[in-house]
């Protein structure tokens, strides 16, 4: 079994079990949809590869069901700024990555990693956290940063006219797609619940955190205190 398959059947019984509620919820993802999601790549990384043509093929759980979810929590984004930041991030977490995987071979990794995929995945979930910055864009960025590294490196092979078939999203992708959105989120979520938690001292008591940002609560006490006027006025008429 490989990592990433692992660290994904964890993090399916860390879901089932309600663990990640939390973080799936800031991310406007449920549990069944995560559940769903993360079961189709698993067993999609098992099923055979789907041909491009005669000298490429794309794999289903390394690469079509993670830009599907990729797609998926887009469109839940709240607002068009964070759509562009989860797109900036993705775009030069791909590019961070395909320098590296481009310019430095397996024997730079051998006294550190024994798989160059572990790498990218790290690198890519940093960038993509220090980037992307919210739970959702660091997410978003941290597997497509990996995918489109990968189908970068799809193009230059073809260009290069590489022998035998190409596979997008195959080969240890899914190990690398799994460790750095992992580790995008995580960052996301330890760093952004202790900012939360430091700007959220005597300056913002009359504040709430709801959807990944502080609301005023004093309208609702306003709203509470005069509804319980009311209702104790109500009670003396009686």
């Amino acid at each position: 079994m490989s990592l990433g398959i692992l660290l994904l059947s964890i993090v399916t019984i860390l879901v089932l079990f309600g663990f990640a509620h939390t973080v799936l919820d800031r991310m406007r993802l449920n549990d069944k949809t995560a559940i769903l999601f993360l079961i189709a790549i698993i067993i999609g990384t098992f099923l055979p590869n789907i041909p491009l043509g005669k000298k490429l093929s794309i794999n289903i759980g390394g690469a079509i069901i993670p830009i599907i979810l990729v797609i998926y929590l887009m469109v839940k984004a709240d607002t068009g700024k964070e759509k562009i930041r989860a797109i900036i991030a993705s775009i030069i977490s791909a590019g961070i990555i395909f320098f590296i995987s481009t310019y430095f071979t397996g024997e730079e990794y051998s006294t550190i990693f024994s798989d160059p995929f572990l790498i990218y995945g790290i690198v890519g979930g940093l960038v993509a956290y220090i980037i992307g910055r919210s739970r959702r864009s660091a997410f978003i960025a941290g597997i497509m940063g990996i995918v489109l590294a990968d189908i970068a490196q799809v193009i230059l092979n073809i260009v290069n006219n590489t022998p035998g078939v190409i596979k997008i999203g195959g080969a240890g992708v899914i190990d690398a797609v799994v460790i750095s959105g992992i580790i995008a989120v995580l960052l996301a979520e330890f760093i952004g619940e202790a900012r939360e938690k430091m700007q959220g001292g005597t300056s913002k008591k009359h504040m709430r955190f709801e959807n990944s940002e502080f609301v005023s609560s004093l309208g609702n006490d306003k709203k509470e205190n005069k509804i319980d006027k009311n209702k104790e006025e109500d009670d003396n008429d009686v």
